[in-house]
């Protein structure tokens, strides 16, 4: 039963993150819109699709495509090093999550530049130059992965299943279950 507990953690985290994930980063362009003055005409969160924040008129295109990855990385880091040492569990699962966010907003942002679509197409089509979106995608990265490093060994974890709390593991696959069915009934496809 450990090893079944084990395993809804895994998926749980996984996809709760990468669901969170993209709404930090949806986030970040709505702030960014509402600090140049733009008007956000849509954003897209459903479980099915990839998110999206259209945005019209908007005046300062560069800064809201910038805000998507950048504060989509760093309000989670900041949150997740606000949270006292005394709550471990919760200050590690944020600090999972940020470098989750880290990893996935650098990834996207650092390859980008190869297929130029999404945000990375916007970003070098007003003016960001390529070194600027390989150097962010290098340090968040490189960042995610070094949150992930100081939170233990993956293979500690998966040869000793007995560490995973079931309680914890079905709170995450029930906040799953909500924020899919969230985006489902509230957002645009």
């Amino acid at each position: 039963m450990d090893r079944f507990h084990q395993v809804v953690f895994s998926f749980s985290i996984i996809a709760l993150s990468w669901f969170a994930m993209m709404a930090t980063h949806e986030l970040g362009h709505v702030i960014g819109a509402m600090a140049s003055g733009g008007q956000i005409e849509r954003v897209v969160l459903h479980p099915l699709t990839i998110s999206r924040t259209d945005v019209s008129p908007n005046p300062n295109p560069l800064l809201v495509v910038w805000a998507g990855p950048i504060l989509g990385c760093l309000l989670p880091l900041a949150i997740g090093l606000t949270i006292p040492k005394r709550y471990q569990f919760t200050r590690n699962t944020a600090l999972f999550f940020a470098g989750f966010c880290l990893l996935a907003n650098g990834a996207y942002i650092g390859f980008g530049v190869i297929d130029r679509a999404g945000d990375c197409g916007d970003m070098l089509q007003h003016g960001s130059p390529i070194w600027t979106l390989l150097a962010f995608g290098a340090i968040a990265s490189c960042t995610g992965f070094y949150l992930w490093h100081c939170l233990g060994s993956v293979k500690d974890f998966l040869v000793n299943p007995s560490l995973t709390n079931p309680g914890v593991a079905y709170t995450l696959l029930a906040g799953l279950l909500v924020m899919v069915a969230v985006e489902f009934a509230f957002s645009p496809r």
